[in-house]
């Protein structure tokens, strides 16, 4: 049995594109989606800036596009978007490593700043274990808010050690594409950045 575990970025290491605005496209539709964008281009330009962090212009855009729909009707879109689309963007090379470390038996583990609601049906069809941001809802209703931190930058590293005692692995690989991934990246034993392109 190996002792060995991996732990992979998604969008942009796995996916060819960002889940997250793929996700909200198929959500609400193309007209929904680009005049969203418009409104919430005063905030982008900031976010670009690197005026407001991450997070904050993530849980703007999820609030804009989602707060106050049914959580049912969420998590039927998402489990929709997750098993029937999400395929669309994901890289060939980065599913042939993946079927590598299963053929070693180590563990791998999906550490994404995406919500888990749309990538959990695809990790559990891959049979693959995930680390992500959640969503907070309210009753039966998406609030906008997140119910964890931004699974992002240093809190990638704080969440697989809320899970994983690393010390009982031997070996660690990590994968990533971004600066929010540097952290993740900086505990491994043999780290890949931008592997897959």
């Amino acid at each position: 049995m190996s002792n060995k575990i991996a732990f992979f970025d998604f969008d942009g290491t796995i996916t060819t594109d960002d889940s997250l605005l793929k996700f909200i496209k198929f959500a609400v539709g193309n007209k929904k989606f680009l005049f969203g964008l418009i409104i919430l281009s005063p905030m982008l330009i900031l976010y670009k800036l690197k005026i407001i962090p991450n997070y904050k212009a993530k849980q703007y855009f999820i609030s804009w596009y989602f707060k106050g729909m049914k959580k049912d009707k969420f998590y039927e879109i998402s489990y929709e978007y997750s098993l029937n689309h999400l395929n669309q963007i994901i890289r060939p090379k980065a599913i042939e490593r993946i079927d590598w470390h299963k053929k070693n038996n180590d563990k791998i583990v999906i550490v994404s700043a995406s919500i888990d609601c749309w990538i959990q049906p695809w990790c559990e069809k891959n049979n693959l274990e995930l680390i992500s941001t959640k969503l907070d809802f309210k009753g039966d209703k998406v609030t906008g808010k997140f119910l964890t931190k931004n699974c992002y930058g240093q809190e990638k590293v704080n969440r697989i050690k809320e899970i994983y005692n690393l010390t009982e692995f031997d070996f660690i690989y990590a994968y990533g594409d971004s600066s929010g991934d540097k952290e993740m990246l900086d505990i491994a034993n043999e780290k890949f950045y931008k592997p897959f392109r």
